[in-house]
């Protein structure tokens, strides 16, 4: 059984290195990144089987997909703070020269990268072509994905939504972080993503639901049920409610800190309220 009080800690740390990373280039994407820290933890640090030595095929074992790119803040963390590369790393994010460019790249042979995510909508898709190499290859494992719920926009989303079902893609696993907020507003206001829950199902899909995005003990149930119900011939989509900025008192409740970074004063005042639980780099 997970160890929750752990799992929190380690989600605490990765906030204070997304701050740090998007503070020290003034540059990036903090917002989604704090939202989404829970579930990266709970799914690198519990659910997936995977194995930092890497390798890029990801044979034998579970591989994750980060469609929305630009919250690469929070993937570098986890993966730094999982074994992939050194946690020292990610003090050069965005710098000239980095492996950890703002959207995650392939080009620099990044541990833990397989796909370049900085144009969205195209995850599911690549995910769907690993899912399927690995149905074909006889490997048991699991694929996962992230996406935006701004990236809900983008008709490749769902031309993978409709070919998933169709071919009986039941080993992916599709997470939309749905914090209801994109760079230019609320999603209700920019474009309006109407019901979700039944437009997955009506395209085939198993739906589940993480009513609270920044709960782990519930993030941890839910993907382990979600892993569960794998291979009976459908692909599932989780819904995932998440406060974007979470929990900085002065980003949540706003899209303003959806591609803002903190200034010196805000990185203290928002550090203040998460408690080193690891080691900062």
């Amino acid at each position: 059984m997970a160890d929750i009080a752990q799992l929190k800690k380690t989600a605490t740390q990765i906030r204070r290195d997304i701050l740090r990373q998007v503070h020290s280039c003034a540059s990036g994407h903090p917002g989604g990144s704090l939202g989404c820290a829970d579930f990266f933890t709970a799914l690198y640090f519990d659910v997936m089987d995977h194995n930092p030595a890497f390798n890029m095929k990801g044979t034998n074992e579970d591989v994750f997909f980060l469609s929305n790119g630009h919250i690469s803040p929070v993937f570098y963390s986890t993966l730094a703070r999982s074994g992939y590369f050194p946690v020292a790393e990610l003090a050069t994010f965005r710098k000239l020269n980095s492996r950890l460019q703002g959207h995650p790249a392939t080009h620099e042979g990044l541990p833990g990268i397989r796909v370049a995510s900085g144009s969205l909508g195209q995850g599911i898709s690549v995910a769907i072509g690993v899912a399927l190499a690995k149905k074909m290859n006889g490997d048991p494992k699991t694929v996962f994905v992230l996406t935006g719920d701004g990236e809900l926009q983008e008709g490749q989303i769902w031309e993978a939504a409709m070919f998933a079902p169709h071919n009986k893609v039941d080993n992916l696993i599709v997470t939309v972080d749905y914090n209801g907020r994109q760079i230019d507003g609320d999603t209700k206001d920019v474009l309006s993503l109407g019901d979700l829950e039944g437009k997955w199902k009506t395209f085939g899909w198993e739906v589940l639901h993480i009513e609270d995005g920044n709960d782990m003990e519930e993030i941890v149930n839910v993907l382990h049920k979600a892993k569960s119900m794998t291979g009976n011939g459908k692909p599932i989509a989780i819904l995932m409610k998440t406060e974007m900025g979470y929990p900085i008192d002065f980003m949540v409740g706003t899209h303003k800190w959806h591609g803002a970074a903190p200034n010196d004063e805000q990185l203290a005042r928002a550090l203040a309220q998460l408690e080193e639980t690891l080691e900062d780099y």
